[in-house]
């Protein structure tokens, strides 16, 4: 689809509390997977619905994007800044999240 873009990302790591606070987190994986657990305060738009759905993703902030370890989530962040987002990957996603030892909610 884009594959010789850059994908804009940060891994857990390097991500600055800041940021996360400013940031729309858009979780693009599947309800099961997301039912398993979450960033807080996360938005859930699996990938496959995310072209239709995108009206959801605001204009005028930074976007988040996050799924298993950052396969779909780095789809969802050259679709999304290929249509004026201004979007990141989280790469390693809710993985290196988890591994990392960051909070995990449950809905």
């Amino acid at each position: 689809m884009f594959q010789n873009q850059q994908i804009p990302s940060v891994v857990v790591a390097e991500l600055d509390d800041a940021l996360l606070k400013e940031a729309f987190v858009l979780d693009v994986r599947e309800p099961d997977e997301w039912a398993r657990g979450h960033i807080e305060g996360a938005v859930h738009i699996p990938l496959g619905d995310l072209q239709e759905r995108v009206g959801e993703v605001p204009n005028d902030q930074k976007i988040l994007c996050v799924c298993a370890v950052g396969g779909r989530s780095g789809m969802a962040t050259q679709f999304l800044n290929s249509v004026g987002r201004d979007a990141i990957n989280l790469d390693g996603g809710m993985h290196a999240w988890q591994t990392q030892g960051r909070p995990v909610a449950v809905d």
